[in-house]
């Protein structure tokens, strides 16, 4: 079953990519603006992107309760 979840691996990884570089525009939109504090939605999206971030590492892991 090695490799049975790399598709799905992959485009999650693509995914918290862009969830990272939609938090990067965020934050640099409210530096421009002249903001002192992390705005709303960098929070969110970093957020999401660490709950991504966790489904690929469960993938990954090896089943530890194969079926006998």
């Amino acid at each position: 079953m090695a490799g049975e979840f790399d598709d799905i691996k992959g485009r999650l990884e693509g995914i918290a990519e862009e969830l990272a570089d939609l938090a990067i525009v965020r934050l640099r939109e409210s530096i421009d603006a002249g903001g002192t504090e992390y705005p709303v939605d960098e929070k969110r999206l970093t957020r999401a992107r660490r709950a991504v971030e966790k489904a690929i590492n469960l993938l990954s892991e090896p089943d530890e309760h194969a079926y006998d």
